[in-house]
């Protein structure tokens, strides 16, 4: 017997592992604007490499064995009658809903258009820039910057690039200054221009680029990764704007739930929870909410004494690959170190197949 309808709006990493977890417990509806997974950690080498184009989308298909997955907008919810309302018009009834609508992501991590096949023509662009573009301009030195520019260079040796941060070390939102001077040092060895304390804006014209300091840059291309958004503007215009704070994350209190909805959780990039906005710590919120979830359902109406409080990740492994070959792993050990290991277990970790394996399997594919 499975206990109520759970609609978990958003199929990315915290959603879909969020309503697998509940499959078999629930009546679980996913509902995500897209008719398949998009694999965001494929998606820079998916920029950057034609035979890695199709890598990042995963049909749902074969997610939920039990449940069912709607491809479509949320653009409403009704805390009243308890209904999710979709563009279409159609009501999703609801006994517990999950945010679970992530971040906004720059080019060329993000899935532009409606269907695979506007995201593929999107990554292909990207493909012919890199490959026909003199000097080409990656802002920001967090993991997706490093990666990127990495990857950029293999695929253009012949290519001027240039990668701009405007903080003192690369890296340096992880934490570990080592795996900062270890990425530099890769760049640089392989003819990267690292420029530092450069806050970079756009110029007067289309190629120019200026520092905080009047220094003017020159690129024929360039690519943003300074940051994300969360993907909460409709609760704003759908009048749920107080469950948001100011940076537009969802209020959340240590239970996941929605403060003051004891029916309403976000998970994943979209809420407010202080940790690195990684995929582990996407997937640890999904267990924690999921169990929470249960509880509720099974003693409506309060928070159940078997809740589970969440543990912002402060400290979780992080692995930033120099291309399929090399990278820096950051890994956490006792007493508050960071152990920093470098080619062979960034290889086989993540570098070289991107987690592409073993997403697959999560969504009920073969790893090939």
């Amino acid at each position: 017997m499975r206990d109520g309808n759970v609609v978990v709006i958003g199929g990315g990493y915290a959603g879909i592992r969020l309503a697998k977890k509940l499959d078999a417990a629930a009546h679980v509806t996913l509902v995500d604007r897209k008719e398949v997974f998009f694999h965001r950690i494929a998606s820079l080498r998916a920029g950057v490499r034609p035979e890695w184009t199709g890598a990042p989308f995963i049909p749902y298909d074969r997610l939920l064995t039990h449940g069912s997955v709607v491809v479509g907008k949320a653009v409403r919810v009704d805390t009243v009658e308890r209904q999710v309302v979709l563009a279409t018009g159609d009501r999703l009834p609801y006994d517990v809903l999950v945010v679970a609508t992530g971040a906004d992501y720059p080019e060329p991590a993000r899935f532009v258009g409606s269907s695979p096949d506007e995201a593929a023509k999107a990554f292909a662009e990207h493909q012919h820039n890199i490959a026909t573009a003199e000097h080409i301009l990656v802002v920001g030195g967090g993991p997706s910057g490093v990666e990127l520019s990495a990857e950029i260079r293999l695929a253009r040796p012949d290519a001027r690039v240039t990668l701009a941060h405007s903080g003192q070390e690369l890296l340096h939102s992880t934490g570990s200054a080592r795996a900062g001077r270890k990425a530099r040092t890769w760049l640089e060895s392989h003819d990267v221009a690292v420029r530092l304390d450069s806050f970079m804006s756009p110029g007067h014209d289309f190629a120019t680029y200026r520092d905080a300091h009047g220094g003017v840059l020159a690129a024929d291309l360039s690519f943003w990764a300074t940051g994300t958004t969360p993907n909460t503007l409709w609760l704003r215009l759908a009048g749920h704007g107080d469950w948001l704070n100011g940076s537009g994350h969802v209020k959340v209190d240590r239970t996941l739930r929605v403060e003051g909805r004891p029916d309403v959780f976000a998970v994943g990039d979209v809420n407010d929870v202080a940790e690195l906005k990684v995929t582990p710590a996407a997937l640890a919120q999904a267990e924690v909410a999921a169990h929470n979830i249960l509880s509720y359902l099974r003693s409506p109406g309060r928070h159940s004494k078997k809740s589970r409080s969440y543990r912002a990740v402060h400290r979780t492994p992080l692995i930033v690959p120099f291309g399929p070959a090399d990278g820096v792993t950051m890994l956490p050990v006792p007493l508050g170190e960071t152990a920093v290991l470098g080619t062979r277990t960034t290889a086989v970790a993540k570098a070289k197949n991107l987690m592409t394996p073993y997403m697959r399997r999560q969504l009920g594919y073969s790893a090939a």
